[in-house]
């Protein structure tokens, strides 16, 4: 009987492992060039992480993979990670918070969520990066600028980037006396379309109904419709103004800076534990990454007035993205040694020389193919003991001694013309 992988599994074959460690790597190398540690945190939670507080809404609770730990004995109920943030909170108030405040953070890490037809991946990888300890726009803006370089690193062109602000939607809805978890839920059904869920506002609160028409009709690229947002809602509910103020001062930085943006109010649906500016990328209409601020998760958890920001870029996606062309290492760099059997020591002890000079080496073993490399080196038991074919210059070379063989191919290391 053949067995069959988990629905909603995926493996990840050669090819894919190569995009994936491409963009991790790209991905790790930005962060610490921004002065960003790596962290790690355990796959399994306590549920109780992710409801105690409030911070992950309904909907997002029932796609937990949940179980009750009986080997462990605690009887405790753990889950999956279901999410990179709330756990990474955890991680810097446990360990992090006594000793210092300002915290720059990353990690790549799996989650899981449950998906019920499992035609969609139910484990996904995804960076994350964290800037906790201080509040300000210019922390908002230099995590958008390290998500869009990373992605530039990747070589991925056309990025949009999207702005809305929850500290919006939230001020706006709290006004009917709305848990923070009731105004998340009530702005995605009104996204969705909801008729009823935004009459009742309007019923309640015509002020507020109004207000909420402008901020979803709020769509363009420049500071200028937010000041006049400010000063239609400064009349009705001046208590918001502050809050554009925040927004503007993020925008009128990304536009210091030349980065191109849209602000689209509804792009921040299903915005849960983020109280500020948010932060969604898309390429070619998917969403391949987002944050934004969210200074009362770690209040929420106990771990004090620590404000935070932080983002995710979705692995999974941007693999597909990576041109395969980025990908391909230096042909330079690789070479197919093939070894007559009465050479064999001096076939291996050359092998380890050229891999300790940092090239990629494999053995022929009888039925391989010759691929996506530029030289392949015969060592034979007689005179001449090395021949090394190249196959940019089409031409074999005949060579003595080990030596030679890697003097020449170091010299030949500056032709980065593609072989014929």
């Amino acid at each position: 009987m053949r067995v069959q992988r988990c629905k909603g599994s995926r493996d990840l074959t050669p090819d894919q492992m190569l995009r994936f460690r491409f963009v991790e790597k790209a991905f790790r190398r930005c962060c610490l060039k921004w002065g960003y540690e790596e962290v790690k945190t355990p796959v399994l939670e306590y549920l109780n992480l992710f409801t105690s507080t409030g911070t992950l809404t309904p909907g997002m609770l029932s796609k937990v993979y949940s179980f009750l730990d009986w080997d462990g004995w605690s009887g405790q109920r753990l889950v999956l990670r279901p999410d990179g943030t709330i756990p990474l909170a955890r991680l810097y108030i446990d360990n992090i918070a006594d000793n210092k405040k300002l915290a720059r953070l990353f990690y790549t890490s799996n989650i899981f969520r449950f998906e019920e037809t499992g035609q969609e991946t139910r484990e996904r990888w995804q960076g994350g990066v964290e800037l906790i300890g201080v509040s300000s726009s210019l922390a908002d803006v230099e995590l958008i600028l390290l998500a869009l370089e990373v992605l530039a690193k990747m070589g991925i062109k056309g990025v949009e980037l999207k702005l809305s602000h929850a500290g919006l939607v939230r001020s706006l809805l709290s006004e009917l006396g709305l848990s923070d978890r009731e105004q998340t839920m009530i702005f995605d059904q009104i996204l969705d379309g909801d008729s009823e869920a935004f009459a009742r506002i309007r019923a309640e609160r015509p002020d507020l109904g109004r207000a909420m028409v402008s901020l979803l009709d709020l769509e363009g690229r420049s500071p200028g419709f937010l000041k006049n947002l400010r000063s239609l809602l400064g009349r009705s509910v001046p208590e918001l103004v502050p809050i554009v103020d925040d927004f503007i001062s993020v925008v009128e930085l990304l536009d210091a800076v030349g980065c191109d943006y849209q602000i689209d109010i509804t792009s921040g649906k299903g915005f849960e534990y983020y109280t500020g500016v948010i932060f969604q990328l898309f390429y070619d209409g998917d969403k391949i990454g987002g944050g934004g601020r969210y200074d009362a998760l770690i209040p929420l958890m106990g771990g004090g007035d620590i404000p935070a920001s932080g983002f995710a870029l979705y692995f999974d996606c941007l693999m597909n993205l990576v041109e395969p062309a980025v990908l391909a290492g230096p042909l330079e760099q690789r070479i197919l040694v093939k070894v007559e059997r009465e050479a064999v020591k001096k076939g291996l002890d050359i092998t380890a020389s050229l891999r300790d000079a940092g090239y990629i080496v494999e053995l022929w073993l009888e039925s391989q193919q010759p691929s996506n490399l530029r030289w392949m080196l015969d060592v034979r038991s007689e005179v001449p003991a090395f021949v090394i074919h190249d196959s940019l210059k089409i031409k074999d070379i005949e060579l003595e001694t080990a030596g030679e063989v890697l003097t020449l191919l170091g010299e030949s290391n500056g032709d980065k013309d593609s072989p014929a």
